[in-house]
């Protein structure tokens, strides 16, 4: 009876060690700063806007797709993804990328486009009527 018990809180006591580990694996903090992402080492989520006048790069064969954005102080960082171009990405105001900052290179492993909203403009066109 006391072994029923015991492997029973084992169990709990491995499955609660493997809950706190995932969690704080999956803790990731918003950077806007690049010169903050650039020191921290972990994963992060880099907010900025693309610069278009660098344009960006697409290797269809290895599907390796690269871009430059800015953050709001005016620092430049290069982004490279292992996946295909965004959708919307052409039309987006700014972009969110998670990853890791490591060789003078930002190496996202998920990309999320803002792009302007659609009601925006409506409201925007009704106010000027």
């Amino acid at each position: 009876m006391k072994n029923k018990y015991l492997f029973g809180g084992i169990i709990i006591v491995v499955f609660l060690g493997i809950m706190i580990y995932l969690f704080t694996q999956t803790n990731v903090q918003y950077e806007s700063s690049f010169v903050k992402v650039m020191q921290s080492g972990k994963t992060v989520k880099a907010t900025g806007t693309w610069l278009k006048e660098r344009s960006y790069e697409f290797d269809k064969e290895n599907k390796i797709f690269s871009f430059y954005i800015k953050d709001e102080n005016g620092n430049i960082m290069k982004v490279v993804y292992h996946g295909v171009i965004p959708n919307n990405f052409e039309s987006s105001t700014s972009v969110v990328v998670t990853g890791k900052y490591s060789n003078g290179v930002f190496h996202a492993t998920d990309i999320l486009t803002k792009c302007p909203s659609k009601y925006q403009e409506q409201t925007v066109q009704k106010a000027k009527s």
